[in-house]
């Protein structure tokens, strides 16, 4: 698929809004243990893995505002559960086939490799059509869609499921 020609969310525009906003959140209502944002709405947790000695965990969120929006995935990992360091943030909703949220999905190592699958939303004209799509890195930290997506769409799924209906991926590895 194409890229869109004028991107209203990017990992860069994510990012850079993050680093700008971050400083200012009133630390006094952000959770001490527990993982949350660095601004913005979170939604779902995804892809839980252990990765390169360390558990990853991305969730949905958005990070332009305190309600719902876009769906993009972020990034966080811990040794102990306690103590969380945020990476950056994973995917944005920045391609054809998920200019409307990076939904919910999963992710798991291979050969070295973190990969991420995730449902790519796309509305219009007030039609719904939900894919499934992969994101891979090699570092764990930056993810490249892959350029196959969607890797599951309308043609894939058929008569057994519908398309505006279609969303949250659990991947898993059985008999190697």
């Amino acid at each position: 698929m194409e890229k869109l020609i004028e991107q209203a969310y990017s990992l860069d525009r994510a990012r850079e809004y993050i680093s700008k906003k971050r400083k200012t959140v009133n630390e006094t209502f952000r959770n001490n243990f527990h993982l949350m944002p660095p601004v913005g709405w979170m939604n779902d947790p995804n892809g839980f893995v252990y990765y390169d000695g360390e558990y990853h965990l991305f969730y949905q969120f958005y990070p332009y505002d305190s309600k719902w929006g876009p769906m993009h995935w972020g990034h966080s990992k811990t040794k102990d559960f306690i103590h969380w360091e945020e990476l950056p943030t994973a995917l944005a909703p920045d391609e054809t086939y998920d200019k409307d949220g990076c939904f919910s999905g999963s992710a798991i190592e291979k050969d070295g490799k973190l990969y991420l699958m995730y449902t790519g939303h796309v509305v219009e004209n007030g039609k719904v059509t939900q894919t499934q799509c992969v994101a891979v890195s090699e570092d764990g930290v930056h993810f490249t869609k892959h350029k196959a997506n969607p890797v599951i769409g309308k043609n894939e799924i058929g008569e057994y499921g519908l398309i505006q209906d279609f969303r949250d991926p659990k991947v898993i590895e059985k008999d190697g």
